[in-house]
């Protein structure tokens, strides 16, 4: 099998580090590149002892005329870097001819500029808006094979999504009536140092944050629209729980008309038929985010009330994994024509 050559922008971030831990022992790749505003030339196992033996690159800068180096040197690129910086590199990349990427910022993943500006900055680079793949391969599979510009989902949007999607495909959603309640652990909000993220902030507490004014809102809304046919709101609360890593999306919504438990069963099970990442649960079976940790599964559970109205679907992910990097080499393998599944075979981490 020949290689394809890879770089990861970003690299000293959460979910950086976790592609490099993905991509070091994925038989397709080799890493080629990893860059790091915080370590510009210390290798990259003196900052992560725990890859002490298997990583020996150092980290490069990632300013100047960096990205016109990797992009020479690399045929896939990740950028695990925040919104903005990433609009800034990514066009630089893609004017290498050849040279493909996978983004895990949000610079990407709207469809109208005009709603990424409302709850970002201005965009630099709307050109690509149309090109760019919203990287959910569950929902846009085929759109993912032919791009070279894939926008990898939010972590809650990819729980959020999955959890939905078969029943605003099938038009039983009541557009107005999701409510998305979500846990994450610390690590969802990124490797940097801030009070509110520390030991003592975190440890024993319970909170939610960014009420009515998270930025994955509109992500959410966007896709099971357009999956609806119609436009759907979808009113979002995220918590942070204390733990590394994980999120538990509790879902409610309307059906525009009853339907019995085990008949939605069967629309989820057909729904993601052939899509190797998303487990349905068995009845009286409910997700744990211990039973993803590490791994690109999405497990899901339904309940439907007495009325078979109001349906709750429970979603669980590693943000880390499902939510972000594992994702991304998933994207990948679809944009390279590995098989989907490559890289990613390992097992959850048990307790």
């Amino acid at each position: 099998m020949n290689k394809i050559k890879v770089a990861v922008i970003g690299a000293s971030g959460y979910a950086g580090l976790e592609l490099v831990r993905l991509l070091v022992r994925h038989p397709g790749c080799d890493l080629a590149a990893l860059t790091s505003l915080e370590y510009p030339g210390i290798p990259f196992s003196q900052v992560f002892p725990a890859l002490a033996g298997i990583v020996d690159l150092s980290f490069s800068p990632a300013s100047g005329s960096e990205p016109e180096k990797i992009a020479a040197g690399a045929e896939v690129v990740f950028t695990a870097i925040p919104h903005q910086a990433a609009m800034g590199i990514i066009p630089r990349l893609l004017a290498k001819k050849g040279c493909k990427v996978v983004d895990l910022s949000a610079d990407f993943r709207f469809r109208e500029v005009g709603l990424y500006e409302k709850w970002y900055q201005a965009h630099t680079a709307p050109e690509l808006l149309t090109e760019a793949v919203y990287g959910l391969p569950e929902l846009h599979r085929e759109e993912v094979r032919r791009t070279r510009l894939v926008a990898n989902p939010g972590c809650y949007p990819t729980c959020v999504i999955l959890g939905l999607a078969p029943l605003a495909q099938a038009r039983l959603l009541q557009p107005d009536s999701v409510i998305a309640d979500c846990k994450s652990g610390v690590s969802g909000a990124g490797r940097q140092t801030l009070l509110g993220l520390t030991f003592c902030e975190v440890n024993d507490g319970f909170r939610a944050y960014k009420v009515l004014e998270h930025r994955h809102t509109p992500e959410m809304e966007q896709e099971l629209s357009r999956l609806a046919g119609t436009p759907v709101q979808v009113t979002f609360t995220p918590h942070l729980v204390p733990m590394s890593r994980g999120i538990l999306g509790t879902l409610y919504a309307s059906l525009t008309e009853p339907r019995a438990e085990g008949e939605l069963r069967e629309l989820y099970r057909k729904f993601y038929q052939g899509h190797p990442f998303v487990r349905l649960h068995p009845p009286g079976s409910l997700p744990d985010t211990r039973n993803v940790r590490g791994a690109n599964f999405c497990d899901l559970a339904l309940r439907v009330d007495e009325g078979g109205r109001r349906v709750i679907v429970l979603s669980a992910i590693d943000n880390l994994a499902k939510g972000a990097a594992s994702q991304a080499v998933q994207n990948f393998n679809l944009m390279v024509g590995f098989p989907e599944t490559m890289g990613l075979e390992t097992p959850p981490f048990l307790p």
